[in-house]
């Protein structure tokens, strides 16, 4: 989350695989006008991640879930998108 460290958030995991790429990343910047676009070429990233996806997914199995974001906005930051990515592989 925005203003706290990897070490303050003790976080169980890290799927950093399954980030946005930096370049998607700086290309997106947040602005809504570019959500939709956004939303398809991180899928299109998800997609070349599968069975990464689908092992972390595994792991957690039964558990609690939590997908932490950066971002400013809850309307348009990529856990979303993650989110329902993750959902539509179980």
């Amino acid at each position: 989350p925005r203003g706290m460290s990897k070490e303050d958030a003790a976080l169980d995991d890290w799927w950093k695989e399954l980030a946005p790429s930096d370049g998607l990343r700086k290309w997106f910047q947040h602005e809504p006008e570019k959500w939709a676009e956004f939303r398809k070429k991180y899928q299109r990233e998800l997609g070349t991640h599968r069975e990464e996806a689908e092992t972390l997914l595994h792991q957690v199995k039964k558990k609690k879930l939590v997908l932490l974001y950066g971002a400013k906005s809850e309307d348009y930051n990529h856990a979303l998108v993650l989110k329902d990515y993750l959902e539509a592989l179980q």
